[in-house]
C-alpha cells in the first residue's frame, strides 16, 4: 500500500497545477517512507489512511529541503540536493509549498489528526531552531540536545503514530509513546553512523555532524572520558574540515573509550521499551519494524 500513498502524494502535486513544481517533486528522493509503514501497520489502508500518511509525507520533505538550507548540504541520499542544484530560495518555496499543501489537505481528514500533525511541526520548527542554536559552539548539554532531537524528529513520528491510533480508535497514548522512542532511536542511531559508516553508504562525507557543528551523543561521552589536553583538542576540531588524521584519532579515542557502544546501548533501550509495548498489543508488525531498528550494521 506504500504505492497508494506514493500515488497520492502525485495527485496533490498534481493539483497544485504547476509544471515546476512537478519537475522539481519528481527529482526528490522518497526515502524510507518510515512514518507511511507505521500509519498503514497501525491503522490499515482505506481512503482517511492513505491520506494522512502521504500529508505527512509531504511534511517530512518539507522538512528536509529547509534542513539542507539550514546545514548548506549539498547531498541528499547520496544525490545533490536541491538547494545545491537550483539554489537556497527554490528549496526554501518549494518546502513552504509541500508544507501548505499538506495542511490543507489535512483539514479534510480529521480536526484531531490536523491537530496532533500540526503541533508536531510547531515542535520540529522549535527543534530546527534549537539545532542551529546548539551548533554554534562545542557543548555537553545532552538534556537540550534530547530536547531538540524529540522536536526535530521524534515528534513527527509520535504524530505519525499517534494519528494513525486515531483514525482505527486505537489507544492514542500508546502509539503515541512508541512513535516517540522509535522517533528518538532512529536518530541516535543515525548520529552513530555519521561516525561508524563510510560515505557511500552514508550519502554523505563521514563524520560530517561534527563538521556542521551539531555535537552529538558521542561526542559528548567521548568529552567526558578523555582528559583535559585532548578535550581541549576535541573542541578544536569542532566545526572543522577533519583531515583524514583527525578522523582516525577521533574514532581512535571512541573505540579506546567504547562510546559507540555506550551510545547505542541508549538508543537500545528506548527501542526495546518500544518492543515491549506492541508486543503487548499484539502488534507484531510495529515490534518488527523497532527490532530492524537496532539491527542496522555500524
Amino acid at each position: 500500500m506504500i504505492n497508494a500513498v506514493e500515488r497520492k502524494i502525485e495527485q496533490y502535486i498534481i493539483e497544485l497545477d504547476d509544471k515546476l513544481v512537478t519537475t522539481l517533486y519528481r527529482r526528490l528522493p522518497h526515502g524510507k517512507r518510515l512514518r507511511t509503514k507505521l500509519i498503514l501497520k497501525i491503522a490499515g489502508n482505506n481512503l482517511k489512511v492513505i491520506k494522512t500518511a502521504s500529508t505527512i509525507e509531504m511534511i517530512h520533505l518539507a522538512s528536509l529541503l529547509h534542513d539542507d538550507v539550514i546545514d548548506d548540504a549539498f547531498t541528499r541520499r547520496g544525490k545533490a540536493s536541491l538547494n545545491a542544484s537550483d539554489g537556497d530560495k527554490t528549496a526554501i518555496m518549494m518546502g513552504d509549498i509541500l508544507y501548505s499543501k499538506a495542511f490543507f489537505e489535512l483539514i479534510s481528514i480529521s480536526p484531531e489528526v490536523a491537530k496532533v500533525v500540526s503541533n508536531s511541526v510547531v515542535q520540529l520548527s522549535l527543534g530546527e531552531l534549537a539545532d542551529v542554536e546548539l551548533s554554534k559552539r562545542f557543548h555537553t548539554n545532552r538534556d537540550a540536545y534530547l530536547k531538540m532531537l524529540y522536536q526535530k524528529t521524534a515528534s513527527l513520528m509520535e504524530a505519525s503514530a499517534e494519528a494513525g491510533a486515531i483514525l482505527v480508535g486505537k489507544n492514542r497514548k500508546a502509539y503515541r509513546d512508541y512513535g516517540r522512542n522509535l522517533g528518538l532511536a532512529f536518530q541516535m542511531i543515525d548520529d552513530i553512523l555519521d561516525i561508524t559508516a563510510d560515505s557511500k553508504t552514508l550519502g554523505k562525507p563521514a563524520l560530517h555532524d561534527f563538521f556542521e557543528g551539531k555535537v552529538t551523543l558521542p561526542y559528548m561521552y567521548l568529552y567526558e572520558k578523555l582528559d583535559s589536553e585532548q578535550q581541549l583538542k576535541l573542541i578544536s576540531l569542532h566545526k572543522k574540515r577533519l583531515t583524514p588524521k583527525d578522523e582516525k584519532w577521533i574514532k581512535e579515542k571512541m573505540a579506546e573509550h567504547k562510546i559507540i557502544e555506550k551510545s547505542y546501548n541508549q538508543a537500545k533501550d528506548l527501542v526495546i521499551e518500544a518492543i515491549s509495548s506492541m508486543e503487548a498489543l499484539g502488534e507484531k508488525d510495529l515490534s518488527n519494524i523497532a527490532k530492524a531498528m537496532i539491527e542496522r550494521e555500524f
